[in-house]
Order: C-alpha cells, then structure tokens, then sequence
C-alpha cells in the first residue's frame, strides 16, 4: 500500500484540476480562431468607401454592394 500525507493528495488533485481546465482553454482557445480564420476569409473591406462585406463568389474583382467599386481580393487583417 502506498502511504501519501493529504498534502500531497490535495496537492495532486489541484494540478489535475488546473491541468483540466487549462486543456479545455486551450482547445475552446483554439477552436474560437479556427472559427475566426474560417470566417476572416471570405471578408472583404471596399477601397472607396470602407465598407466590410463578404464575398463567396470566384471572381478576381468582386463589386462593392455599397458603393458599386471593383475591389482586389487580398487577405483581410485583423487589428
């Protein structure tokens, strides 16, 4: 039989826990930018008039549906 004092019991449940909750963070971490780059991609911010829109179409040079401007496709940035 292994002897353990309840310090240590105590001690080895609090790391699992946090070792728990740190995992589960990580990976909702994780998922909530996947989900971000995902839908970062179709985005599209107009040159003339700023307006954010998106835009799954194809085409090399989507239409601003404020403005009515042709916009270049390039990578959206987040601030």
């Amino acid at each position: 039989m292994i002897r353990v004092t309840l310090a240590a019991l105590v001690t080895i449940y609090l790391l699992v826990f946090l070792a728990a909750v740190f995992l589960v963070w990580l990976s909702s971490e994780w998922n909530r930018r996947r989900r971000e780059r995902k839908a970062f991609r179709f985005r599209l911010r107009c040159v003339i008039c700023g307006f954010e829109f998106e835009d799954r179409t194809d085409a090399l040079l989507p239409r601003c549906p404020r403005c009515g401007s042709l916009n270049e496709r390039f990578k959206f940035e987040r601030i």
